[in-house]
C-alpha cells in the first residue's frame, strides 16, 4: 500500500490535475501533478531526499514543478513486478550547482526505478546509475553538466535510456562530455570494476536526441556487450573533443536506424583497445553526415575483429547532403 506524503510548500504557478490539500493556512500542498501517476507529492529538496531515502518497490515519487538543488541519490532497490517511479514534468528541476562536483542524481544498486518527465541540470555528471540493472530513463531533460550527462556504470545492465533530450555536457572538462557513456574505459577498471571488465551489458540506448555535446554523443565502452543503439538524433555541431558521433569499444552491440549530422570526421566508429574486445558489432540502417575525409561507419581494429563486424549496405553516409556510397565504410558492407 502506497504511503502519501504531505510535503507543505507554497503551490503557486504548480500545474495541478487535482485539488489543492492544505497542509497549514496559506500553504497548500498538491496532491497530483499533470502527466505523473498518483503517489507522494513533494515540492522541496529535503523532501525529495527523504522519499529516496524511504522508497520501498512500488512507491511512486511525484516532483511538483520548482527547482530542487543539490544532489539526489537512491539506493533503495524496486521489484520486476513493483518499480520505484520518479516522475516529474519539464519545471520540476533537479539542479546540482557548481559543474566541478557531485552527480545530480544517483542510483547506486537501485533496480527497477523508473526516471521520467523531469529535467537534470548542473552537477560534474547529470545521472550516473552504478550496479543499478533494470532501470527505465525516459522523456527527461539533461543539460549543463560538467562532464558527461548520463553515465551507466559498474555493471549496472538491462537498462533503458529512452527518448530523452541531451545536451550542454563538458562544462569541467570538454574531453569527457559524452551525452549517453555506457560501461568503463580500461584505465578505470581497478577503481570501478575490481580490475575486471565493467560489464555493463544489454543496455538500450533508443530514441534519445543529443545535440550540443562536446565529446561523441554515444560512447559504449570496452567490455560492455549486446546492447542496443536505436533510433537516435545526434548532431556534431558541439563535438570538438571527438572525431565521430557514436564511438563502439563493446561487443556485440546493434547499431541501427541512427541520424546523425554534422559529424566531426566520422559517423560511428570501431574500436579495439583491448585484445579480442570490439568484436561482433552489427550496424544497420543508420544515416550519417560525415565530415571531411571521414566515414559513415569506419572499423580502425585488428583483421580479427573487422572480420566480425558487420556493416549493412543499407546504411548510408551523406556528403553536401546527398548519399555517397564510396564514404560508406572502411570495410565492405554486407
Amino acid at each position: 500500500m502506497s504511503r502519501v506524503w504531505r510535503v507543505c510548500a507554497a503551490a503557486a504557478g504548480v500545474a495541478l490535475v487535482a485539488a489543492l490539500s492544505a497542509c497549514a493556512p496559506g500553504s497548500p500542498t498538491p496532491t497530483a501533478v499533470a502527466g505523473c501517476p498518483d503517489g507522494h507529492v513533494v515540492a522541496d529538496a529535503g523532501a525529495l531526499r527523504s522519499a529516496l531515502a524511504e522508497a520501498t518497490p512500488g512507491d511512486v515519487i511525484v516532483l511538483a514543478p520548482g527547482r530542487y538543488e543539490g544532489t539526489f541519490e537512491a539506493t533503495a532497490a524496486g521489484s520486476d513486478a513493483e518499480p520505484i517511479t520518479l516522475c516529474g514534468t519539464a519545471d520540476s528541476v533537479l539542479d546540482g550547482g557548481s559543474t566541478d562536483r557531485g552527480y545530480t542524481l544517483h542510483l547506486d544498486g537501485a533496480d527497477h526505478w523508473t526516471l521520467t518527465g523531469f529535467r537534470v541540470t548542473g552537477g560534474m555528471k547529470g545521472i550516473m546509475l552504478d550496479a543499478t540493472s533494470h532501470a527505465t530513463l525516459s522523456g527527461l531533460s539533461v543539460d549543463g553538466v560538467g562532464d558527461e550527462a548520463i553515465h551507466l556504470r559498474a555493471g549496472s545492465s538491462d537498462n533503458l535510456v529512452e527518448s530523452n533530450d541531451v545536451s550542454g555536457t563538458g562544462h569541467r572538462r570538454p574531453e569527457f562530455g559524452e551525452g549517453v557513456y555506457v560501461g568503463s574505459a580500461e584505465s578505470n577498471w581497478c577503481e570501478i570494476s575490481g580490475c575486471a571488465p565493467d560489464a555493463s551489458d544489454r543496455n538500450r540506448i533508443v530514441g534519445n536526441r543529443i545535440h550540443d555535446v562536446t565529446a561523441e554523443p554515444i560512447d559504449v565502452k570496452e567490455g560492455t556487450a549486446d546492447g542496443e543503439v536505436r533510433g537516435n538524433e545526434l548532431d556534431g555541431g558541439g563535438t570538438t573533443e571527438a572525431d565521430s558521433l557514436l564511438d563502439v569499444k563493446g561487443d556485440g552491440w546493434l547499431i541501427t536506424g541512427n541520424t546523425g549530422v554534422r559529424s566531426p570526421r566520422d559517423g560511428a566508429q570501431v574500436h579495439s583497445v583491448v585484445d579480442g574486445l570490439g568484436a561482433d558489432n552489427s550496424f544497420t540502417a543508420n544515416s550519417f553526415e560525415v565530415g571531411e575525409g571521414g566515414w559513415a561507419i569506419a572499423v580502425d581494429a585488428p583483421g580479427s575483429i573487422r572480420a566480425t563486424t558487420t556493416v549493412g549496405c543499407d546504411n548510408v553516409a551523406l556528403v553536401g547532403g546527398a548519399p555517397d556510397p564510396s564514404r560508406l565504410s572502411s570495410i565492405p558492407c554486407r
